[in-house]
């Protein structure tokens, strides 16, 4: 199944060459958790703070667990500070 993995901000630097931009296309298997593609592209979890799946915010602890289907969309946010 196809899935579009997003990263943002210091997080760009873990996607692979071929990314556009933020982005990358990946073929995953099915049940493909947000877990395993944490852990495929080596993100260090306490970067990992704000995910979406469509657009829609999944709380850090359904994350692990949380399984992707055909066509969903993950971007993840390091955590932003400012002032």
């Amino acid at each position: 199944m196809k899935i579009t993995f997003k990263l943002f901000a210091t997080l760009t630097d873990y996607l692979p060459a071929e990314r556009q931009y933020n982005a990358v296309e990946l073929e995953v298997d099915p049940a493909t958790t947000i877990g395993s593609l944490v852990a495929r592209f080596n993100l260090p979890e306490k970067l990992v703070h704000l995910v979406l799946v469509n657009g829609v915010y999944v709380a850090p602890e359904e994350r692990m667990a949380r399984a992707l289907v055909d066509g969903d969309t993950l971007a993840i946010w390091p955590p932003v500070a400012g002032g």
